[in-house]
């Protein structure tokens, strides 16, 4: 006997412009004007009571996406003020149950989207006993994260549906450089973050098209940055594992050299981000290597100010990685998709982590 028939399924096919992850990177410029103009007065007492009583370190907490970010803050606030900044591992507080010893006037930086992961939260916790003044970046102000802040930064991100945070990790660094560019006091910074939402609009519209072509068929690459590119590299790679199924490993360029150079020969992909200072110099030089090796290399240099492949925006160096992740973004998105996924709805991921 013949099996009932069925009527076929028909699959709706993902259309790039049409993805949550492509509308919600797009909306990064006007996010961040509105997280500037919510917190500007609160970000400028902050720092006026950092320089008259400041911490003897600075730790962060974080996971994912705003893991990276923190990166990025610690690179900021080392090189801007001078005051050290450490990572803390959730799993000392959330699974051994350690108690927390801090130096005086400690100050605990906690980032996340959703503000509501247990380890994060255990994290804090440990953290305030200890008498640390927490700062929380977080986009919903509603969360448990919100409440144990002593100074709440909203990150005014709005709805982020799509799993891939885009818009919330771009807020949180122009959070940490408003933050810094009030604590350190410098205005070429402080300028910098001001005309922020206008560059970011002009970053989503920069074409790397070449990219998507070259990563379409790979198979995995590294991703290199340094310094304050460092973080941005870490965000790439992960955002190309998480929505284009790509095996992406972030170096800094000064440690690529230590050991995972040794497998980049013929063909190997290579997508490399340069900040147009002498700290970019180290990424220059080593995706030049990589080249003489016959690696394929996608150099995205703010020192070529939209000339190079990809193009990349040349600003204050502080800011250009918050630049540059933005134009990633819509490639990532467009990578997806031309590898046939959907980047809304990553394989065995959803929106919040909750870790322990």
């Amino acid at each position: 006997m013949s099996a009932p028939f069925q009527e076929p399924q028909f699959i709706m096919p993902v259309i790039a412009d049409q993805t949550l992850m492509f509308t919600e990177a797009g909306e990064s410029a006007a996010a961040v004007a509105r997280m500037i103009a919510a917190n500007r007065d609160t970000l400028t007492a902050l720092a006026r009571e950092l320089r008259a009583d400041p911490p003897a370190v600075v730790v962060t907490c974080a996971r994912g996406s705003s893991d990276h970010a923190a990166t990025y803050g610690k690179y900021l606030i080392e090189t801007f003020v001078g005051v050290p900044v450490a990572s803390a591992a959730p799993s000392v507080a959330s699974v051994y149950g350690s108690a927390v010893t801090t130096p005086a006037a400690p100050l605990c930086i906690a980032i996340s989207q959703s503000g509501r992961s247990p380890d994060l939260l255990a994290t804090v916790a440990a953290q305030k006993a200890a008498g640390a003044r927490i700062v929380a970046l977080v986009n919903d102000a509603t969360s448990p994260l919100a409440d144990a802040a002593d100074t709440l930064v909203p990150l005014m991100a709005g709805p982020e549906k799509s799993v891939a945070a885009t818009k919330s990790y771009i807020t949180a660094l122009a959070a940490l450089a408003l933050l810094v560019a009030e604590w350190s006091g410098d205005e070429a910074l402080g300028h910098a973050v001001a005309r922020l939402p206008e560059r970011l609009a002009t970053a989503w519209t920069l074409d790397w098209s070449e990219v998507v072509a070259m990563l379409r068929d790979a198979n995995n690459l590294f991703v290199i940055g340094r310094g304050l590119g460092y973080g941005i590299a870490q965000e790439a790679a992960l955002k190309l594992k998480e929505t284009c199924a790509l095996h992406a490993e972030a170096f800094s360029a000064a440690e690529v050299r230590h050991g995972p150079m040794a497998i980049v020969n013929e063909g190997f992909p290579l997508l490399a981000f340069a900040t147009s200072d002498a700290i970019g110099d180290g990424v220059r030089e080593a995706a030049a290597e990589f080249a003489g090796r016959g690696a394929r290399v996608a150099l995205a240099d703010a020192r070529a100010d939209g000339g190079g492949s990809p193009p990349a925006l040349a600003d204050h160096p502080a800011i250009e990685p918050i630049l540059t992740i933005q134009s990633f973004y819509r490639m990532a998105n467009a990578l997806s998709v031309a590898r046939g996924l959907d980047p809304d709805s990553p394989r065995h991921l959803s929106k919040v982590t909750r870790t322990l």
